[in-house]
């Protein structure tokens, strides 16, 4: 059994049977032979069944948010908008069913045309920070392409993958169709990155992690998207709105406690506007509340585990330059404040790691060359910010820095409509909006003869 432990208690709130390789083995099975009916399904019909899909998630969205909130500890208000998400990622790939187009291609001799056709089965390896989230990042437009699939959560975090296989059968998904297995990395998921039946495998974790996930897939060829880790700048120029800049800042890195590949844990600050900016910061640092996620009130909950604890502790060692400390509660649970560590060098541990926790680095630049290039100094390229009021310079360093997300001006990383991924070791592939429909099919031409 899986003991599954409530991180603002430290206490376990339910247990589930862990699957090993047998049980993943029958999850690819019964994938495998639901295939081809689920292939067959008209388009219209299965984009019914997609939207009475998202009509049910939507149906059960508190329950899923409370489940979401306590098992990986994040506050109920982003819960809910989390499980909201699930709900619209599968009603955007509803209505993309029926416009997964192909192309006809001038030729002499005849007429020449493309399909995009199913993979098959797909593996989907999903992580505990925003657990069902990105699951239905995958599932969304593996289902529509007309693909089924074996899910395996985290084993932190299962509860919410397990409840929505149930949630999946009583909307109408024929079953086969979604399968989840909740067992250790090791164990089921390497079983299904190495299994001769899976097409592709789609992950989404760390760096490290990925590299092996990329190593075990070239044995059968396996198709594989990878979303992986991140060392993200948010970089404020000194003409900027700093009160704007500096009061966005925190939830850009402490929101769902810093645990998000997508955090914004690099300051950069344009060296002239360092004091001001700190000044703000310190008042919207001390302003997050941290505490019990089912509180309508708290921003930032616990750490997911001890384990976790313990890690982003140390980044954080007794002579830290810590500038700015807010406030967590005491007793048990993993609770970590949100700190700020400032200055810092691009080469300091806290600016070259992934911390995945509540702490971020400001580091200070000269000049618009200068913040690009230590925007740039990092195996990752993720997400990102820039701050300026200069719609030219805006422009211009969103373009020169190397990474898949920026937004100008904002903190957002992602919407369903929209591509998400990473440049450089950030990953492989394009998630969400129609780019991730390409990674979920393949393309097959036809040549059809029309002359003796």
């Amino acid at each position: 059994m899986i003991d599954v432990v409530e991180p603002a208690t430290a206490e376990v709130m339910a247990s589930v049977p862990e699957a090993g390789v047998e049980e993943t083995d029958a999850a690819v099975a019964a994938a495998k032979a639901a295939f081809p009916a689920w292939r067959a399904i008209a388009p219209g019909d299965r984009a019914k069944l997609l939207h009475h899909l998202a009509d049910a998630l939507v149906e059960k969205q508190e329950e899923l948010a409370v489940l979401e909130a306590r098992n990986a500890g994040k506050p109920i208000g982003d819960a809910r908008g989390e499980m909201g998400m699930v709900a619209d990622t599968f009603r955007y790939y509803a209505g993309a069913v029926e416009r997964l187009l192909g192309d006809t291609i001038p030729v002499a001799g005849g007429m020449d045309f493309t399909f995009r056709e199913p993979l098959g089965v797909v593996a989907l390896i999903v992580p505990w920070n925003f657990p069902l989230t990105i699951a239905s990042w995958k599932m969304g437009p593996a289902l529509a392409a007309g693909n089924t699939l074996v899910l395996k959560p985290a084993e932190l975090t299962p509860l919410t993958a397990l409840r929505f296989a149930e949630i999946a059968r009583e909307a109408g998904i024929p079953e086969g169709v979604v399968n989840v297995v909740a067992g250790p990395g090791r164990v089921c998921g390497q079983r299904l990155v190495e299994h001769p039946d899976v097409a592709k495998v789609a992950f989404t974790g760390s760096t490290e992690v990925g590299r092996r996930i990329a190593e075990g897939a070239a044995a059968t060829i396996k198709r594989v998207t990878l979303e992986l880790g991140g060392k993200s700048a948010n970089v404020v120029f000194a003409d900027a709105d700093l009160a704007a800049a500096a009061r966005a800042a925190p939830l850009a890195v402490f929101g769902n406690a810093g645990q998000d590949c997508c955090a914004r844990s690099r300051i950069l600050v344009e060296r002239g506007a360092m004091d001001d900016f700190m000044a703000e910061m310190e008042r919207a640092v001390r302003e997050v509340r941290v505490g019990d996620p089912l509180d309508e009130s708290t921003q930032m909950g616990p750490l997911i585990s001890a384990d976790q604890l313990e890690t982003v502790s140390s980044f954080v060692p007794a002579d830290a330059p810590v500038a700015i400390r807010g406030d967590a509660p005491d007793g048990p649970g993993f609770w970590f404040p949100p700190t700020v560590l400032a200055p810092v060098s691009n080469d300091d541990r806290a600016a070259r790691e992934e911390i995945f926790g509540p702490v971020a680095a400001v580091i200070p630049f000269d000049s618009e060359d200068d913040a690009i290039r230590l925007a740039n100094d990092t195996i990752y390229g993720l997400s990102g910010s820039i701050w300026t009021q200069n719609g030219a310079r805006a422009l211009r360093v969103a373009r020169a820095i190397e990474t898949g997300v920026i937004s100008i001006n904002s903190n957002t990383s992602v919407r369903v409509a929209t591509p998400f991924g990473g440049f450089k070791q950030s990953g492989v592939g394009r998630e969400l909006g129609p780019h991730a429909l390409e990674h979920y099919t393949e393309v097959k031409n036809v040549y059809y003869a029309t002359e003796g």
